[in-house]
């Protein structure tokens, strides 16, 4: 039977209702009676004790609010009597300890991945088409009408049959559905994704070479068989300035990359030309490259979150977090990131960095980001969404205390600002906003080659080059939303499942993905979503 309510930690001195409880309901938990005084919703979290203005909110263990007023035990947890509050930071205060899961059945799993001359290995083959600056957005969508048109063929999609048939005169999606295409590709080991962007150009020279930064780390990363690159030729983002980030990143790059200028190619029909009979003949030979066997270690897992809920700090975070644990146990790699969604647990995360250095560097990279905001006139307790509050992520250190779930309880193996390359296996730190676009765009620049996305409201969104995992906090947006959901975690709440076992079918989920037996929700609906992070200006 599934229980009522929960709390998190012993510590908490708030508890969470793990389903709708009117007023007036008597709830027991751990030897105490609690008499509930309004209804409360799912997700949503009531008193413990009676508060007084200025006492502290406790959940995960932490700091996550502030009583702003008196509130009395069984009364429910608000944005009107509670504040945003996390604890202080002092640096390094102690070495924590970590006992790695039992990884018998993990250490000598494989996956069938796309092996790369500098010892990568990717989960997709795909040849990347991108602008250095937004002036070439142009010629890449005709580009990707070409391509798509003449290599791919793919299926028309149910909604575009549906039209043609209301335009001969049918009246139902069914008559569509019957009339779908087979799949025709000419090649079917390749990929050819393409991406615009709005940068380059135009901002400050910074966000510029960032972006430079972001596409050296997307053509590195192994899903990435070879590129062509669009360039005008009087941007900020210059063509050197990308191929000296590429260079300082993968001095000995064998990967194809087709590199055209408009300013020097004459018209739009020589340019695009010559840009697909080269393409066409890196593509062509990026289709020879064949799937191997490779050690699960091989893997870079990208560990995010994004419409959340009251339920992702206790179900789908927290298996993420027992993946990442095996991950750092059995030698691979995982990167945690959102930073102002980490505010308010700074003090365990700088305990857990194995080197004081990077404890030093997450510290300045939350203090400048969040200054950053600040001058914005914002602040990181502008976090939680709408949604987020409605379904009782009420302040952002409730919000991070659950988020950071995710990066489990491994050592912090190195702090990454945002474009620098995971190198290092085991658990790393990425400096990125919270926004799930920008987040997920950073993490596949870094190396993920997979990346795991919970949720608990649904968010519709996905990646060019890496697979994006959706999972549910709960099974209601599990079913609700079966299009985009590709794991349920919401069998946590009810019972059904502990954490270790949920977190054991999502890596054999993974596993499958990795090997390109089974496509994402995400892939399956061509979300390919690409936006870089301009410093500053996104939470």
């Amino acid at each position: 039977m599934q229980k009522k309510v929960l709390k998190v930690n012993p510590k908490d001195n708030v508890i969470v209702a793990l389903m709708d409880l009117p007023a007036g309901e008597s709830v027991h938990l751990d030897g105490t009676d609690y008499t509930i005084l309004k209804d409360i919703k799912a997700k949503h979290k009531f008193a413990a004790v009676d508060f007084e203005d200025g006492d502290h909110i406790l959940m995960y263990g932490v700091i996550v609010g502030k009583a702003n007023q008196s509130i009395s035990q069984g009364e429910v947890i608000t944005t009107e009597n509670v504040k945003h509050q996390s604890a202080k930071v002092v640096g390094k205060t102690d070495t924590l300890g970590w006992t790695p899961p039992n990884v018998d059945k993990w250490k000598d799993r494989t996956f069938m991945g796309y092996h790369r001359e500098d010892g990568q290995v990717g989960t997709e083959n795909v040849w990347l088409f991108f602008p250095l600056v937004f002036c070439e957005n142009k010629n890449i969508e005709t580009l990707k009408d070409i391509f798509e048109k003449e290599l791919l063929h793919d299926k028309a999609s149910k909604h575009q049959l549906l039209l043609r048939s209301l335009l001969n005169g049918g009246a139902t999606a069914d008559v569509a559905v019957e009339e779908e295409e087979p799949d025709t590709r000419v090649f079917k080991n390749i990929d050819v994704r393409f991406i615009t962007h709005q940068g380059g150009c135009g901002g400050i020279r910074q966000d510029a070479e960032a972006l430079g930064r972001l596409f050296a780390g997307y053509v590195n990363n192994p899903n990435v068989a070879g590129a062509t690159v669009l360039s005008l030729g009087c941007q900020n983002l210059q063509v050197q300035i990308f191929m000296d980030s590429l260079h300082a990143l993968a001095p000995n790059n064998k990967k194809p990359i087709v590199v055209y200028e408009q300013q020097k190619s004459g018209t739009i029909d020589e340019m695009l030309t010559g840009v697909i009979k080269d393409s066409y003949e890196g593509i062509k030979k990026a289709n020879e490259i064949e799937r191997k066997p490779a050690s699960i270690t091989k893997l870079n897992i990208g560990l995010e979150c994004g419409g959340s809920d009251g339920f992702s700090g206790i179900s789908a975070n927290p298996v993420l977090g027992e993946v990442s644990d095996i991950m750092a146990a059995v030698g691979g790699t995982t990167m945690l990131a959102e930073f102002p969604e980490l505010c308010g647990v700074e003090q365990e995360l700088v305990n857990r960095c194995i080197n004081d250095e990077d404890g030093v560097k997450f510290l300045k990279l939350m203090k400048d980001f969040e200054a950053s905001v600040v001058a914005a006139g914002s602040g990181f307790d502008m976090n939680p969404s709408p949604g987020n509050i409605k379904d009782g992520l009420i302040t952002d250190a409730m919000k991070s205390a659950g988020a950071s779930k995710k990066g489990g309880a491994a050592p912090i193996v190195e702090v990454l600002d945002f474009t620098e390359y995971a190198t290092k296996p085991g658990l790393n730190l990425l400096c990125t906003p919270g926004n799930d676009a920008e987040c997920t765009t950073a993490l596949v620049g870094s190396g993920a080659t997979v990346v795991l996305f919970t949720t608990g409201l649904g968010t519709p969104m996905g990646n060019p080059i890496s697979p994006v995992v959706k999972i549910s906090s709960n099974t209601v947006l599990a079913e609700k939303m079966s299009d985009i959901i590709d794991f349920n975690t919401g069998t946590v709440i009810s019972g059904e499942k502990t954490i270790p076992e949920a977190a054991d079918e999502l890596l054999e989920l993974i596993i499958n993905v990795a090997s390109g037996e089974v496509k994402t929700k995400a892939d399956v609906l061509n979300q390919n979503d690409f936006i870089p992070w301009r410093r500053g200006v996104s939470l």
